[in-house]
């Protein structure tokens, strides 16, 4: 009798003990499809879901490693910073603003630069990150993308610039701002004039005023699957035309569709895709 006694007690001293829950962070769910996806996984498919090969976002950081050979990586202008020549305020001041997505993103702007080799071909390159006030183009990015294309004239490289912005010229900065579009597009000009292999990649999403300029003047432009890729956005268009959009309408296979892109690329497959149109080009 009383060790069935003492095995009650054990069960109920079991059932009592707090349960182990599934750890955070172990599973994500897919924005596209609304899987949910193991995060291991996901990561060994560079940011791709299983399920539906959507692409998402990745930070510049990572999309760096995908592309850059390891180890090759050399940042250009680090010492360059954002300041705040309007006093710009909204909700609240732009110089706290800008502290907030430092502290948030550990980027000092929306833009990351340097050279690097792919396959062992040495490129300038660039890639702009979407979780920096959207990626939008300040004065600092357009300065960083300008040196970039410079640098990439004067050594002869060829140049390579993932665009992630979902904004377009930061309306922070004003003038100062939009002016970027104009400059980079300068640069891009003489770099062209110098015989310079220019090689755009379009990810989701890339819109505003970086789909207006720089982002579409590529000699090649690459786009990732089922990327959001435009001025305005089609909730924008739709309500100031009102009229129905097309059927997939600014995503990359409708712009591949109007010779927008010249080739939609999966993410596994960039690094490789690249590296056979330089050969191709001789550069």
């Amino acid at each position: 009798m009383a060790s069935g006694n003492t095995q009650t007690q054990g069960w109920q001293a079991e059932s009592r003990r707090q349960k182990r829950g599934v750890p955070e962070g172990l599973w994500q769910r897919c924005p596209g499809c609304q899987a949910t996806i193991f995060r291991k996984e996901a990561e060994k498919r560079l940011g791709v879901c299983p399920e539906c090969d959507y692409h998402w976002y990745v930070p510049a950081r990572e999309r760096i490693a995908q592309v850059l050979d390891e180890g090759t990586f050399e940042e250009w202008d680090t010492d360059i910073h954002p300041t705040d020549p309007l006093g710009f305020k909204d909700k609240k001041a732009y110089s706290e603003r800008i502290k907030d997505e430092q502290n948030k993103t550990g980027l000092t702007e929306a833009a990351v630069v340097g050279s690097g080799m792919i396959r062992a071909r040495r490129v300038a390159f660039g890639v702009t990150d979407s979780s920096f006030i959207m990626g939008s183009m300040g004065s600092v990015v357009g300065e960083k993308l300008t040196r970039t294309v410079e640098r990439a004239t004067q050594q002869q490289l060829p140049l390579i610039i993932i665009s992630g912005s979902g904004g377009g010229a930061r309306m922070h900065e004003g003038i100062l701002s939009l002016m970027q579009m104009a400059k980079v597009s300068a640069a891009l000009a003489k770099y062209d004039q110098s015989g310079g292999l220019f090689i755009s990649v379009l990810t989701n999403p890339t819109m505003g005023g970086v789909a207006a300029s720089f982002a579409s003047l590529g000699d090649l432009v690459f786009a990732e699957p089922k990327a959001l890729i435009g001025f305005a956005g089609p909730r924008t268009i739709k309500a100031t035309i009102r009229i129905e959009l097309p059927k997939g309408f600014q995503t990359s296979e409708f712009l591949l569709e109007h010779g927008f892109v010249d080739r939609i690329v999966r993410r596994r497959d960039l690094k490789s895709e690249i590296a056979k149109a330089i050969d191709f080009c001789g550069k």
